[in-house]
């Protein structure tokens, strides 16, 4: 008969040969594994290894969106969808755009899904302007002033966002210790990166007080800064539609599942390998494109440019992967 302690030890055993008990999603081994189970996407260190998970929990902000079917849903022609092309990058088709380009930093702070509006919506006002018009929409201001749209730095609805823009404006503002338009953003950068010279993310940030105020020194009052949508509206015709939708309009804003691993993704077209759900991400989708033979959405995360491919990353076309493909809404600038 085998000891009570030994035979604890082989269940122990046998469950980590089964894949039971994972490292830990920042560690070494962690990212090791990943590299060894795929070959579509690299691995390696985003966030310091002592990084609590739940911190990085707070950052998926994107709470479950039940206002998105009563959206007006935003079909394209099928004689669009056949033209498109292989591979698609807005930063060449509207140079004049140079938000595109744009990586920002939601900080410690669970408002990624308001940061995928106001990027989207940025690009969408020089986009639909022909490079005429630059307007860098404020993540704080939607953040803090917006009350419908959720709970602030611990999570939003994209699709009231942007119904919060057509009815009610969004005014200007730049990034963290940005003196850029009416109210620039007022949660520090926070580390994704080893080694770095930034606070760590904790994810307890509190939400912002709306000031519903320029900063000192902008000579436009809040009201008179605001822009607004003119339509909003989902796209939920599948993967055709979603890619006609950003070659003809520019940037969507997407929600997502966002899984233990991709904490960890370098390069590559990412498909979740290992590791938990952590909670719904709101990003930026802005193109697309084959690498290697596989399929991908070209995305903006809001992690700052050290994380990822410079702020970037791939993940997976076609195959509504993690849900990306389930959560698109998008709108037309009111241009003045």
């Amino acid at each position: 008969m085998i000891p009570l302690r030994a035979a604890c030890a082989l269940f122990l055993c046998g469950f980590v040969a089964a894949g039971v008990l994972e490292p830990h999603p920042l560690s070494d081994d962690f990212i090791n594994l990943i590299n060894k189970k795929q070959n579509t996407w690299k691995a390696g260190r985003n966030f310091p290894e002592q990084t609590s998970i739940e911190s990085l929990k707070k950052l998926m902000g994107a709470l479950s969106d039940s206002f998105l079917m009563a959206l007006e849903p935003r079909l394209h022609d099928p004689e669009v969808i056949e033209s498109l092309p292989e591979n698609f990058d807005p930063r060449d088709k509207w140079p004049n755009c140079p938000t595109l380009n744009e990586v920002r930093d939601q900080g410690s702070c669970g408002s990624c899904w308001a940061f995928g509006a106001v990027e989207a919506m940025t690009d969408r006002v020089c986009i639909y302007s022909n490079g005429t018009k630059h307007f860098h929409f404020s993540a704080e201001d939607l953040l803090s002033c917006c009350p419908i749209c959720g709970l602030g730095c611990n999570g939003g609805m994209p699709t009231l966002a942007w119904e919060y823009w057509k009815h009610f404006g969004i005014v200007s503002g730049g990034n963290y210790n940005a003196s850029q338009g009416c109210l620039p953003y007022e949660i520090p950068p926070c580390e994704h990166h080893v080694p770095g010279d930034r606070m760590p993310c904790s994810g307890d940030t509190k939400t912002p007080k709306c000031e519903k105020k320029c900063r000192d020194g902008y000579t436009v009052a809040y009201k008179q800064d605001k822009q607004y949508g003119k339509h909003v509206f989902s796209i939920r015709g599948g993967e055709d539609h979603i890619k006609a939708e950003l070659f003809k309009n520019g940037p969507v804003e997407g929600a997502f599942t966002v899984y233990a691993d991709l904490l960890n993704y370098k390069s590559g077209v990412y498909q979740h390998t290992k590791g938990d759900a952590l909670g719904g991400h709101a990003i930026k989708i802005i193109g697309w494109g084959v690498e290697n033979g596989n399929k991908y959405w070209l995305i903006a995360n809001s992690w700052n440019s050290d994380w990822g491919d410079n702020g970037f990353f791939k993940i997976l076309r076609g195959e509504d992967h993690c849900g990306i493909e389930s959560s698109i809404v998008a709108g037309e600038p009111l241009l003045a």
